[in-house]
């Protein structure tokens, strides 16, 4: 059974509300986490909890429990001569660094003259996650 300290092995499907697929391992390596150490969405994590080897679980995780919302602070404008000119159309993806090295990730929102309007938020912000879970192996 799942419990704080069991490592886990999971397969998912992460579905959004309009049915589509944001993401899955079904078919591939298998998700591996140790429990209660947060290194899944918590609110997920808990779901998991008492879990059992071959059981299968839906989830559902409000906006809040997932991602959170999308926050205005999310959003920056840079200087146009900042953003690489093949990405320079909204909806563009880049990738970047905070002053620690960490990745920072971005979605191009809006081009303007002199500058283009950057989202920061995680791509899933303000979204319910519909997770289908099979749990495949617990040590």
């Amino acid at each position: 059974m799942i419990k704080d300290g069991s490592t886990v092995s999971i397969e998912y499907t992460l579905k959004l509300d309009d049915g589509s697929t944001a993401d899955t391992n079904v078919g591939g390596e298998p998700l591996t986490y140790v429990q209660g150490e947060q290194q899944i969405l918590p609110a997920l994590e808990a779901q998991l909890a008492g879990m059992k080897a071959d059981e299968t679980r839906e989830v559902t995780l409000s906006a809040e429990e997932g991602y959170g919302p999308v926050r205005e602070e999310g959003f920056q404008e840079v200087p146009l001569e900042m953003i690489p000119e093949d990405a320079r159309e909204p909806g563009s993806r880049l990738v970047g660094q905070n002053q620690q090295g960490q990745p920072i990730h971005a979605q191009v929102k809006e081009v303007r003259e002199e500058t283009a309007v950057l989202d920061l938020n995680h791509p899933l912000a303000g979204q319910k996650l519909h997770f289908d879970v099979k749990v495949l192996e617990i040590k």
